[in-house]
């Protein structure tokens, strides 16, 4: 079985991670919808995070959700903001 991979991208321009793209999926749009109403700090982001995929993904959920949010950074969809400490918010259009 070839499982489909997508190559994430890094917003410092470090070379990314090949990951499983159905993860990556399951990870953006956890992410994308965590941050839907309000901002969040890395640990609210990540508590989100684990509460929702808790059972349903395989593999360590705080790997996989930093390499995509760092990919969601770099590809302008997600914001992180320069307060103490930072917060994550979607990228207004």
């Amino acid at each position: 079985m070839n499982e489909e991979k997508i190559l994430t991208k890094h917003p410092l321009g470090k070379s990314g991670k090949n990951i499983d793209k159905q993860k990556y999926e399951a990870l953006k749009k956890a992410i994308l919808s965590a941050l839907q109403k309000k901002e969040l700090t890395h640990d609210e982001l990540f508590d989100r995070l684990n509460q929702s995929l808790k059972g349903k993904f395989s593999g360590n959920i705080s790997w996989y959700g930093e390499t995509v949010k760092l990919d969601l950074e770099a590809r302008k969809l997600v914001q992180r903001t320069s307060g103490k400490p930072p917060k994550y918010r979607l990228k207004s259009k």
